[in-house]
This record gives C-alpha cells, sequence and structure tokens, in this order.
C-alpha cells in the first residue's frame, strides 16, 4: 500500500487548502483513510473517513476542515478552511486495515501505513 500526498503549503491566517492523498495497492473496503498532523511533538489525528463516508474530527478543527474522498479515483482530500497559525504542522495521510473503530483511526496505532507527509504552514 502506499499513500502519496500533495497540496502543503504556505498561507496567511484565515486562508485555505486543500491536501490530496492517493492511496495504491489496496482494494478492500474494510479500511480508515485519515489524516494525522506533527510538530514537536506526538503525530496526532485530525480526521478519519470510513468506506461509508462517515466522519470523525478532532475537536481543533471541528466545522473548519473537511474530510472527504473520491474511491473511484483513490483519493483521499482535507478542505482546510479559516487556517490558525497553530495549524502549522506536517501532515500525514495515513491507513488502517481491516476496519475497526474511528476512534482506533484517530491513533497511530490504529495505523498500518502512512505517506511521506507534507508541510503546511499558517502565518500570523
Amino acid at each position: 500500500v502506499q499513500l502519496v500526498e500533495s497540496g502543503g503549503g504556505s498561507v496567511p491566517a484565515g486562508g485555505s487548502l486543500t491536501l490530496s492523498c492517493v492511496v495504491s495497492g489496496y482494494t478492500g473496503t474494510s479500511r480508515c483513510l485519515s489524516w494525522f498532523r506533527q510538530t514537536a511533538g506526538e503525530r496526532e489525528g485530525v480526521a478519519t473517513i470510513d468506506n461509508s463516508d462517515i466522519t470523525l474530527y478532532t475537536d481543533s478543527v471541528s466545522g473548519r476542515f473537511t474530510i472527504s474522498q473520491d474511491k473511484s479515483e483513490h483519493t483521499l482530500y482535507l478542505q482546510m478552511n479559516n487556517l490558525k497559525p497553530e495549524d502549522t504542522a506536517m501532515y500525514f495521510c495515513a491507513a488502517g486495515y481491516p476496519y475497526t473503530s474511528a476512534r482506533l483511526c484517530m491513533l497511530s496505532r490504529g495505523v498500518d501505513y502512512w505517506g511521506q507527509g507534507t508541510q503546511v504552514t499558517v502565518s500570523s
């Protein structure tokens, strides 16, 4: 399984970015796809989506970020609006198999595969 992210960059506070992640090498349906971010500390689960398009967000991004997927294109997205300086981090696409729970999908121990990461920088 390979995950390749794109779409990071630098924006001023209040701006928007959309991250993309192309997933290849897995055709099953029992899985979760997630976005994590990491600064100096541990990796934090940001949002996750299962094969039924059920989503879960961490509280700090709820209402500002939207996770979605295009199953025909095997692509995961993260639309980020009203970005804040505290959103600055390296963002990672992640996949966990098989699906167990949305909560586990938001934890690093629930991840089987990681992308290489894409940097998001928000200036104040």
